[in-house]
């Protein structure tokens, strides 16, 4: 019932021209086995800095092949946030920009420092942080005043940045940690200094990875999906339900403008749907009485608040009890995800 929702919802993503994507894994019953084996749930996400309200899209899939996210991105064209992974690499021949997140940059040294208080190691944090200043005072700005700012500040700050790491690079022994931490930095220095030509272009890739941590954090509680087919059912809700708690305090005042739609509605001209809120948002568990909005309506009304990470337990329990069950695993307190 929810499918048309999400399929709606992922144009919409693909209609914006900078997404963040990332991936996590996750445990997936392996059946006549008595184990699990690693599935994967891919996670995209629209740019905070591009017009229009924030959009999340996950995609179950049974393994980290690449291709799972050529597929999903197959015909799309525009920018691209990621960390190092293979897996994204030939898309980047195929009219996808690559941009490198300067996150997982600063991660290599901040790893690095913490391991042996490198000069190195805080040196680059120091300019790092710098960078990060310069995103600080840009907050607020439209793409025009961003994009200057950048150019004034950012792009001289990062030019000198390139320049140390290549002369410090070349007084290190190859293969230790220090070593490596450059090498990151420089071998994707034009996906990490993309940003500064733009004011639009995000910095880092932290809005995906905020994203999805709620489902690492689950994963301590609900073990692991029962099948391939409960995992994709699972994945459905999650950017759904935050679309609607983030529209709390509005919808309370569109409710009675709301017509019923038909039993069944020509989804081709909904452009969304959203179900009648009930006692503390069980709006999952009254799949049979859909209502109809405008997506453009209720998308305006989701930028309104964050979004409210959910415990995953939380929205499989409001799935249709015939094709998910929750059960306990004894003794433990904790809970599988089963078909």
């Amino acid at each position: 019932a929810l499918q048309p929702l999400m399929a709606r919802l992922i144009e919409h993503l693909l209609r914006r021209g900078t997404l963040h994507a990332d991936e996590t894994p996750v445990p997936q019953l392996d059946p006549g086995s008595g184990k699990t084996k690693r599935a994967y749930l891919w996670a995209y996400r629209s740019n905070d800095l591009a017009p229009g309200p924030p959009i999340l899209v996950f995609d179950y899939q049974p393994g980290r092949q690449g291709a799972h996210a050529r597929n999903f991105l197959d015909g799309w064209h525009g920018h691209l946030m990621v960390d190092d992974y293979a897996g994204y690499k030939a898309l980047f021949a195929h009219g996808v920009t690559e941009l490198a997140c300067l996150a997982h940059a600063r991660r290599k040294f901040f790893d690095l420092h913490a391991a042996n208080q490198s000069p190195i190691a805080a040196e680059a944090l120091r300019r790092v942080g710098e960078l990060y200043e310069v995103e600080r005072q840009a907050q607020g700005m439209d793409a025009v005043g961003r994009r200057q700012l950048r150019a004034q500040e950012a792009r001289p700050r990062l030019e000198a940045l390139r320049t140390w790491l290549i002369d410090t690079r070349i007084g290190v022994a190859d293969g230790g940690g220090t070593a490596k931490a450059l090498d990151y930095s420089i071998k994707r220095w034009p996906a990490l200094m993309r940003y500064a030509d733009s004011g639009v272009l995000p910095v880092d890739n932290n809005p995906v990875e905020n994203a999805i941590r709620p489902i690492a954090i689950g994963k301590k509680n609900w073990l692991f999906a029962g099948s391939e087919r409960a995992g994709k059912r699972a994945a459905v809700p999650d950017p759904l339900d935050a679309l609607v708690a983030r529209a709390e305090g509005v919808l309370a005042r569109v409710e009675a403008l709301l017509p019923p739609v038909a039993p069944d509605p020509d989804w081709s001209k909904v452009t969304a749907a959203r179900w009648r809120k009930r006692g503390d948002r069980g709006w999952l568990a009254s799949v049979a009485r859909p209502h109809a909005v405008d997506l453009a309506a209720l998308v305006a009304i989701d930028a309104q608040k964050e979004a409210v990470e959910r415990n995953t337990r939380q929205f499989v329990a409001g799935l249709p009890s015939n094709n998910v069950l929750l059960t306990g695993s004894r003794g433990t307190g904790k809970s599988s995800l089963v078909k």
